[in-house]
């Protein structure tokens, strides 16, 4: 194995020092000269990012992205390990889907890619999946979602929150009341009003955030929320957090920056679910990402075809690009908050999703998975030079800032220089 020394790092913002790798682990400089030396002058180590949400689309939907090129995606963003999302095809509500989704994230080797699993069978939201028979399996599957769908049935979300606490898994929930959202197309507001398109209404997300955290209170089981959206949820959050239920959350790089005013232009690149929101409901998540009612940030990276995507609003898939720009967002979001962008980033989300190898910050005795990132650098997001196979980000010609210079994963580089090494 190849060894690095890292020469003047920036450990979470923090004096410069050099690190050794070797064997994959983080160590004091000493001993035999490294294989290769890099000059980290001017950059921050910070651990191992960790995505909570990420689709890969395979098996079922290779023309819009695969394990591998998602993976490497991933690696550039500075990822080292990603939670893959169930709505595949076929849906992994199985062992041997989700074990299928774990061996090629072994194959690619770019990064950790752990299944979640569906909730429900082919998540129809009738009957629970094989939930005991997946967190068994190679993959060890502990977190279960319908995302797309939101499990509906009190009955059936009651039932998933007692299974799972057997082993101390956690059901991550898609929380939209259908039947308030029916036919919508974008927030329901002003800008509804004014484009004539049916609307989403915030209270369809928060009717079952706070359905859902009765239901784990009196359970006793854990509950992640996805892709909190409105202010109103965060208030909802704060509560059942106040009164000590299980909860975690999570929200995307989009929510907090972008608002429903981008659906005037009718580009289908902004149609996402949740859609965006207004103004008061950006500025409400950031201020609980910041305090840690919302816990991690998560992408939700959602790869389209061209077809599924350059189409008119109605008929285009919801879903945004996210992981080889949500580290530049956070930090559009937070500044140069290193501490607070380790811990949304890397070291909460790692807890949540019981990846116990992830979410180390980058000290000595420490696993060898972190990434080195150049605050100063600012790059223009080009939608072509992206390692995605789709195209559909929201965020085609923006100057961002922070740049991604390398990732290593348990001591191997995936990304040197800004670019994948495989």
């Amino acid at each position: 194995m190849t060894t690095y020394l890292i020469k003047n790092v920036s450990v979470l913002g923090g004096e410069p020092r050099d690190l050794l790798v070797r064997d994959g682990q983080l160590h004091e400089p000493s001993g035999p000269a490294a294989d290769v030396t890099i000059d980290a002058t001017g950059l921050v180590a910070l651990p191992g990012l960790v995505d909570l949400h990420t689709h890969l689309r395979e098996p079922g939907r290779e023309d819009a992205e695969t394990v591998e090129t998602g993976s490497r995606a991933a690696a550039l963003g500075g990822y080292t390990a990603v939670c893959a999302m169930a709505n595949t095809d076929p849906v992994a509500d199985t062992a041997g889907v989700v074990e299928q989704v774990y061996r090629l994230g072994q194959a690619a080797g770019l990064v950790d890619v752990q299944p979640i699993g569906a909730v429900t069978v082919g998540l129809k939201g009738e009957t629970l999946a094989e939930l005991g028979a997946m967190a068994e399996s190679a993959a060890k599957v502990t977190m279960f979602s319908d995302d797309g769908f939101c499990v509906n049935d009190p009955r059936l979300m009651r039932r998933a929150l007692e299974y799972v606490k057997a082993f101390g898994g956690v059901i991550a929930q898609h929380a939209e009341e259908h039947r308030l959202t029916e036919g919508a197309q974008v927030h329901e507001g002003v800008q509804s009003a004014k484009l004539g398109l049916t609307g989403w209404p915030a209270v369809a997300e928060e009717a079952i955030i706070a359905r859902d955290v009765l239901l784990t209170e009196h359970v006793g089981s854990r509950l992640h929320v996805c892709h909190v959206s409105t202010a109103g949820s965060v208030e909802v959050l704060r509560h059942a957090k106040a009164r000590g239920v299980n909860v975690t959350a999570e929200v995307t790089p989009h929510h907090l920056l972008l608002t429903d005013v981008r659906a005037c232009t009718y580009d289908p690149v902004n149609k996402v679910n949740p859609p965006l929101r207004t103004q008061s409901d950006v500025d409400a998540l950031r201020a609980a990402l910041a305090e840690g009612i919302i816990d991690a940030v998560a992408t939700d990276h959602a790869p389209h075809a061209a077809e599924d995507k350059e189409c008119e609003w109605s008929r285009a898939r919801p879903g945004m690009l996210g992981l080889e720009t949500a580290l530049s967002i956070t930090m559009q979001v937070l500044g140069n908050d290193w501490e607070t962008i380790a811990e949304r980033m890397s070291r909460t989300p790692a807890r949540i999703a019981g990846l116990s190898e992830h979410g180390h910050d980058p000290l000595p005795g420490n696993p060898a998975s972190f990434t080195l990132v150049d605050p100063a650098a600012r790059w223009t997001v080009d939608p072509e030079a992206l390692a995605s196979l789709s195209r559909n980000t929201p965020y085609a010609g923006m100057e961002l800032p922070g740049r991604v210079v390398a990732t290593f994963l348990r001591g191997e580089a995936t990304v040197l220089d800004g670019k994948a090494t495989r």
